[in-house]
């Protein structure tokens, strides 16, 4: 009897391991054999690049590569982060403080509105944005070919997701507290910044994190709404090397390399945080 048992406890352990092991060879396949790749042809002279083959390079080109894509273009590069940066900042600080106080709104304050709104929330992360509408509201604004105005777009195109994520947490905390709240004499925004929005530091975390990867990655809305090369982030410099007729794959691997490490890192590190973000209002308390 009690082999039997143990046999029936072996069989799922068996198939939980050998479940964890493809789970761990794909993941290889998938994310480690690509970034492999792109360091080894970043390190190879032109001419070995150019073959784009998986081999080790004969001749590193770490530094020279890492100064020639720096200083590419009058330093571009540089310029690239500094824009970059400022957008992904101020884009997920607006998408974090607008979408935290929509959520807190439809979850805690229902009305007839409340049913037409959660239709747009939903259609935000259903419906393409139009490019042309766009950059018709933005010259209408103003706003065309500036940081604000990028930054306005990207907080647009973002605000539905984390709206979501901001509201199936606010779900989760007890209505007492608000009313406790009230009853000490707080308004709606002491409330709000006082009360709630403390409660909502996991889920916020998970909202920066993703959305800062969002932005810094993204390419259309900089490459449509903000054009020229002193306002370019870091997605628009692949373009220094590359060309009609020739590519510098080598210059171009390193650049990519660049501007994948900040992404990567701000991932890893904060990747549990992350996932707990994303459970956390799954189960109601």
């Amino acid at each position: 009897m009690t082999a039997a048992v143990g046999a029936t406890r072996r069989g799922p352990r068996r198939r939980s391991y050998a479940l964890s092991v493809v789970s761990i060879l794909l993941s290889v396949v998938v994310f480690i054999v690509p970034f492999a790749f792109i360091v080894l042809t970043a390190v190879k002279n032109q001419q070995q690049a150019s073959l784009l083959d998986f081999s080790w390079p004969t001749e590193f080109r770490v530094v020279d590569n890492f100064a020639e894509v720096v200083r590419a273009r009058d330093y571009m590069l540089v310029i690239a982060f500094i824009n970059s940066t400022i957008l992904t900042v101020c884009s997920v600080a607006g998408m974090v403080v607008l979408s935290a106080m929509a959520a807190f709104v439809l979850q805690r304050r229902a009305s007839r509105w409340t049913g037409p709104i959660n239709f747009l929330v939903l259609s935000g992360l259903i419906i393409p944005p139009a490019v042309v509408p766009t950059i018709w509201v933005l010259e209408g604004l103003g706003l065309f070919k500036t940081m604000p105005g990028l930054i306005l777009v990207e907080i647009a195109f973002g605000l539905s997701f984390s709206v979501l994520l901001f509201r199936a947490f606010i779900s989760t905390i007890p209505r007492e507290l608000d009313e406790a709240a009230t009853i000490d004499g707080a308004g709606p925004v002491r409330l709000f910044f006082r009360v709630v929005f403390p409660l909502l530091r996991s889920v916020a975390i998970t909202v920066i994190v993703v959305q800062s990867v969002a932005v810094f990655n993204d390419f259309t809305y900089p490459l449509y709404f903000l054009p020229g090369d002193q306002n370019a982030t870091v997605q628009l410099t692949l373009y220094n090397f590359q060309s009609q007729y020739t590519t510098q794959y080598n210059l171009l691997f390193m650049n990519i390399l660049l501007i994948t490490v900040p992404p990567l890192v701000m991932f890893l590190f904060f990747n549990r945080r992350i996932v707990a973000g994303m459970t956390s209002g799954a189960v109601k308390g």
